[in-house]
């Protein structure tokens, strides 16, 4: 296919300059080339395409009927090739992800703004959902990728591990805990608690711990949003147990303490569709996120909130 395209190309260039040798030094080769171009395509066609004579090059009544034709083809091509490279090249397009509601409101900006730096054509569309309809969005192809947590393993999904992520009580300055270097649940039952939904992953390791202690978990609020919790701990409502990856700006005015159980901590993984080939914008953002969390373990850090 691509040598037909030449074939027109050099058909084309030859009817706009009406003679060979200049038609030639334009497309950088030989006049003999040129010629065995106009052959090969005239064979294909099965008409003549040009008569020569003293004065030059002058097309023949066929030539002149496909001279349109072949012209509108070669410029859809050339449209095609161009597409196709910006594609390629990452440059444009749209990223689709499903992230959970901590990672959207703690790192993923930062990632997506880094990203943007690099690739400013390509748009990104986030769905934060809870862990369990990250998988499913991921499974059935309405995402590109996936951040979030999985139970167990799915043969139908590759898990990439991104960050270590742990409980941690949020508390208002001034807090009797404040002073604390970690705190367990048991204490903190002692307080109002903030937790999230009970169709939230964070909420399953809350209770698993609980269980695991034979603590009776008693709850003073439920919420299915990150900022509600906070805004709740900001007017002195309880103190909430949420990931630290929840830790945007607007948490920096809480006193964060770990929650002190060996079940703390949650592995967030990027995840993707098992044979699956990603778009090419999708790829680059993959790879992206694979850089960007290894530059923070490799620096000793915890992910940028």
């Amino acid at each position: 296919m691509i040598h037909e395209f030449r074939h027109i190309r050099a058909f084309l260039k030859i009817a706009e300059t009406r003679n060979f040798t200049r038609a030639a030094n334009d497309l950088h080769v030989s006049q003999s080339a040129l010629t065995v171009r106009i052959q090969h395509l005239e064979e294909s066609l099965g008409v003549r395409l040009f008569d020569r004579n003293k004065r030059g090059v002058t097309l023949t009544p066929a030539g002149k009927n496909v001279f349109g034709p072949l012209q509108r083809l070669f410029n859809d091509a050339q449209v095609i090739v161009e597409h196709t490279r910006d594609l390629s090249s990452r440059s444009t397009g749209l990223v689709t992800i499903a992230a959970l509601p901590t990672v959207c409101a703690g790192v993923l900006p930062d990632l997506i703004r880094s990203f943007g730096r690099t690739y400013p054509g390509i748009r990104i569309q986030i769905a934060d959902v809870i862990a369990e309809r990250v998988r499913e969005a991921v499974l059935k192809r309405e995402v590109d990728l996936g951040i979030g947590t999985r139970h167990g393993r799915d043969a139908e999904l590759r898990a990439t591990p991104l960050f270590s992520d742990r409980l941690v009580f949020f508390l208002p300055p001034g807090h009797s805990l404040t002073k604390r270097a970690a705190i367990t649940l048991r204490e903190a039952i002692a307080f109002d608690l903030i937790l999230p939904a009970r169709d939230s992953s964070v909420r399953e390791m809350v209770e698993a711990i609980a269980r695991a202690e034979h603590i009776a978990l008693e709850t003073r609020h439920e919420t299915h949003l990150m900022p509600t919790a906070l805004a709740l701990v900001r007017f002195g409502l309880g103190i909430a147990i949420l990931p630290e990856s929840a830790a945007g700006p607007q948490a920096r005015e809480f006193v964060r303490i770990p929650v002190n159980s060996r079940s703390s901590r949650r592995q967030v993984e990027l995840l993707q569709k098992r044979d699956v080939t990603l778009p090419p914008e999708a790829e680059s953002f993959a790879q992206h996120l694979r850089r960007y969390f290894r530059s923070t373990r490799a620096g000793g850090e915890n992910p940028p909130c």
